[in-house]
């Protein structure tokens, strides 16, 4: 065992996962000093709603999984509870987004001030010099920028740098990111090699609160008479009001549910929340060329002095597109697109890359021409 590396204690976000318990195991064979933690952010009777996999985090069965490859590879696990936190930074922003006609992502706020905040801390608090995670990203010291690097995983298809762009210099600078070579193919061999018992468990892709995938569900449940306050707003097309919608915070851009029937496929192209009203168009109508970010956090970069070209993605699963980024005289950020995207929408992500390199990332605020 590297006598170094056993001096080194290493705090292992655990959700009851394959990738993170593979995360925690490979630390442990290379010698690390390794310690499991898994967050309770909230709990099944606030939420409400019925999983629909067996995969949710935070639940008893992630729990029970977590501590038992733990026990398995011969390190304490610990459970933290941070549902005060959670609830008041994520859960919260998440409804007041959807209340401000925006589409929230609240991975990356997760990420940022829970993940790397609150459970850095307590990491810290239990003799942690770093925290891991299973995540399929990459994190270096680049000593000609004098800056922790966030790049793309290796494997292409489980890439989630995407989520990670909000996490500031310091916090990378105290983590690591086991998985950031390997693919997830990779990853079940190393499970089923170390006899995890969660090697086979189904990922989950819903929104870890909202086990059942039903926004409207939660929103319906957290907000008082939601439904009664905005439903039957306007449906405009065209500047003229072609029916009726069930309340603006359940729709999103580029949707075409609940919409109604029309002559042709018409998506949500806006929405107003202080008018209550829904813009319906054609699929061209969701094309545009430009977008404002704020919320901006320079993770490859210390800041902007001129117009560089970049790759952008708008979403998690985008492939990313080559654009101009340029800065705001307010510090936003500017994206303007060598061809249009679709559905850029305000709440969202956009993340820039150099190559596999994150140069900083923000929430997309405006949408132009």
């Amino acid at each position: 065992m590297n006598t170094d590396k056993k001096n080194i204690t290493v705090a292992v976000g655990m959700s009851g996962g394959v990738d993170s318990s593979v995360a925690a195991a490979l630390l442990v064979k290379e010698g690390y000093n390794v310690i499991g933690i898994t967050m309770k952010t909230y709990d099944y009777m606030e939420v409400g709603g019925k999983p629909v996999s067996e995969s949710n985090c935070c639940d008893m069965r992630a729990v029970i999984d977590a501590r038992t490859v733990a026990d398995k590879l011969g390190f304490p696990h610990y459970v933290i509870n941070l549902r005060e936190e959670f609830n008041d930074v994520v859960i919260q922003n998440f409804i007041d987004e959807y209340l401000s006609g925006r589409t929230p992502n609240p991975c990356i706020i997760c990420n940022r001030k829970i993940k790397w905040g609150a459970m850095l801390e307590k990491a810290k608090e239990l003799g942690a010099h770093f925290i891991a995670t299973g995540h399929y990203a990459r994190v270096r010291y680049d000593e000609q920028k004098q800056r922790y690097i966030l790049s793309r995983g290796k494997y292409a298809e489980k890439d989630q740098s995407y989520a990670l762009w909000a996490v500031k210099q310091e916090a990378l600078s105290k983590t690591m990111f086991p998985l950031g070579e390997l693919t997830k193919p990779d990853v079940r061999q190393l499970a089923e090699q170390y006899e995890l018992v969660n090697a086979r468990k189904q990922e989950s892709f819903e929104i870890c609160f909202i086990p059942d995938d039903n926004y409207v569900r939660f929103l319906n449940e957290q907000i008082p008479n939601l439904q009664g306050r905005v439903s039957n707003g306007n449906i405009v097309l065209d500047g003229k009001v072609v029916g009726k919608h069930n309340g603006y915070p359940f729709y999103t851009i580029g949707q075409r549910r609940n919409i109604g029937a029309h002559k042709q496929k018409m998506y949500v192209i806006a929405i107003d929340n202080k008018t209550n009203t829904i813009r319906i168009g054609q699929d061209a109508e969701l094309h545009h060329g430009t977008l404002i970010a704020d919320q901006v956090n320079w993770s490859g970069i210390v800041g902007l002095d001129k117009t560089l070209r970049v790759q952008a993605k708008v979403r998690y699963k985008d492939e990313g597109a080559n654009a101009l980024l340029s800065l705001e005289e307010s510090g936003k950020i500017r994206v303007t697109f060598d061809q249009h995207k679709r559905a850029i929408t305000p709440g969202q992500s956009v993340v820039i890359y150099d190559g596999d390199d994150v140069l900083c990332g923000g929430v997309i605020e405006q949408v132009l021409n």
